[in-house]
């Protein structure tokens, strides 16, 4: 494991790409289209809940029951996938015989299933005591038995989900980028499908079906990704197998730091959001839903596009320096600012407007557009430090360095709930927006400053004239996204039609205004994308 504060042999002066290789766009544009498309329907799905079923105890108590099994497949199996199994993966099918890849794949799936039909069948046995765990105390009655109920429902969903997770890092180490990153869409269409059909029968227990339902679909979805795959159980020897060890020494301290996410920082905000009356969970999760989107389009698609290069970069580190993974971190970072800055500030200006287009009908209404859109704005804050902290965690791993990343997140873990408990009494579940914004803060800071030491510098990227341009054309944007949609909101009528013309003018001014600011600023990284966008519509 490389340590971080390792020095580079010789002092380096890395000149400024601009335009990242065909390789990573590609991957990049791949995976931000399901990402996408995972997203809009993932809103499909929270506005037919909002709508059939309001903020109140049966969407609380489906939150609770798909947070269990959500929770403990990002603790077992989630983590793994960047951080340990698609660089070990990744290894193995770079080798000419493939036997050992399907075998390393084979115990894999052999200790998934085994672990897995454990930990459900405890879930279904013990479906009381656990939900006991997540809500609070104060949570009604009503809600708890709900919740106990879907749990048994959703908790298969554990093991598909988790089988899921293994194929798609094979998929991603063998470059196959397509299968598992439209899984999320098919997915979240199944809910939505299944909940449409079967709300006036079964109630709120149809989105709980959906959603395990969803699971077996999505890991079928692989199947034509590993065609040429020879998978089958390895009942021997699967936990002494070499790779299997391998990812686990990766993984530990990224288990240790989700663990503290999943089990204290996860309890612990639904704890205190269902101790402020009926509905807080409802509205967090659907401010999170759509903070998810730019997340998901611009972080997580440009983070892990480049995870693959940065990897290969470092074992070359010998002899060519570190001026290939500077810029490679470099045309991501930049990339990641100039996307996700705008993005923040758009999104905080048409907060109302959005919120009230997506979810304002059937039981939502508007006093609930009101607390949903300022819990979206106070997460909103944090969302750029989200963004590039992301892609610094990447780097930590590319370079095999788990540890630094999951130190600094029991860091941030401590300043979240701090805030938050110091808040609370004055700003009711508001107090978790604000603290979760300290949170990315630190950890964006924190790791920063550490890689910057490890990396000796960043090199000649310019990321402090990217940043400063980025925001000035962002904020004038803001102002003026904000002042479309507040003339259009007085003169137009509160129906669907009229929300659309406000967002969708709105945000067009806004974008037409940060183009403007951006070429003017001469911001190189826009003046890229637009270039980029010309030559793909042969423009």
């Amino acid at each position: 494991m490389s340590a971080v504060v390792s020095k580079p042999a010789a002092v380096e002066t890395p000149a400024l790409e601009t335009a990242p290789p065909e390789g990573m766009i590609k991957a990049t544009s791949v995976i931000a289209l399901g990402n996408v498309s995972s997203r809009v329907l993932g809103l499909v799905r929270e506005m037919i809940l909002s709508a059939l079923f309001g903020a109140g105890a049966a969407v609380d108590a489906f939150n609770l029951a798909i947070i269990v099994p959500r929770s403990l497949y990002d603790l077992l199996i989630g983590g793994h996938v960047n951080s340990a199994l698609v660089p070990v993966l990744s290894e193995y099918a770079a080798r000419k015989d493939r036997a050992a890849l399907w075998d390393l794949v084979n115990a894999l799936l052999t200790v998934v299933v085994i672990g897995l039909a454990i930990l459900v069948l405890g879930l279904e046995l013990l479906a009381p005591q656990v939900i006991g765990i997540v809500a609070s105390d104060k949570a009604t009655p009503d809600v708890i038995d709900r919740a106990t109920s879907l749990l048994r429902i959703t908790a298969p969903a554990l093991m598909f989900l988790s089988l899921f997770a293994v194929l798609s890092g094979l998929l991603y180490a063998l470059r196959r980028f397509t299968w598992p990153a439209f899984a999320s869409t098919v997915f979240n269409g199944t809910i939505v499908l299944i909940t449409l059909i079967f709300a006036h029968s079964l109630d709120i227990t149809a989105a709980a079906v959906g959603w395990l339902v969803g699971a077996v679909v999505q890991l079928i979805l692989q199947a034509p990704g590993l065609r040429d795959a020879r998978l089958r159980l390895k009942l021997r020897g699967a936990l002494a197998h070499p790779g299997v060890r391998k990812i686990g020494l990766l993984y530990v301290p990224v288990m240790a730091s989700l663990a503290l996410d999943v089990l204290v920082n996860r309890s612990f905000s639904y704890n205190l959001a269902s101790s402020t009356g009926e509905g807080s969970i409802s509205y967090m999760n659907w401010a999170t839903t759509l903070i998810q989107f730019p997340q998901g389009l611009v972080a997580i698609a440009i983070s892990v596009a480049i995870l693959p290069t940065l990897s290969r970069q470092v074992s070359r580190t010998a002899e060519d320096g570190l001026l290939p993974f500077k810029n490679t971190l470099g045309q991501g970072l930049r990339l990641a600012i100039v996307l996700i800055i705008p993005a923040s500030v758009g999104l905080f200006a048409l907060a109302g407007p959005v919120v009230s287009l997506i979810f304002e009908h059937g039981k939502f209404y508007a006093a609930d557009t009101a607390i949903t859109a300022l819990a979206l704005r106070l997460y909103l804050l944090g969302l750029p430090f989200a963004a590039v902290d992301l892609l610094l965690v990447f780097a930590f791993y590319a370079r095999q360095n788990t540890i630094t990343p999951a130190l600094i997140g029991l860091v941030s873990l401590v300043a979240y709930m701090v805030v938050a408990v110091v808040l609370l009494p004055w700003y009711s579940f508001f107090a978790l927006m604000i603290a979760d914004s300290v949170k990315h803060l630190v950890h964006t800071g924190v790791s920063a400053w550490l890689l910057r030491r490890g990396l000796n510098g960043y090199g000649n990227q310019r990321l402090g004239s990217t940043v400063l341009k980025t925001a000035l054309a962002a904020a004038v944007m803001g102002v003026a996204a904000f002042g479309a949609a507040l003339v259009l909101d007085y003169r137009l009528p509160a129906n669907l039609f009229g929300r659309l013309i406000t967002v969708g003018v709105g945000g067009g001014v806004g974008l037409l205004v940060f183009g403007l600011l951006a070429m003017w600023l001469k911001l190189d990284e826009w003046r890229w994308m637009i270039n980029r966008l010309r030559q793909r519509l042969g423009v």
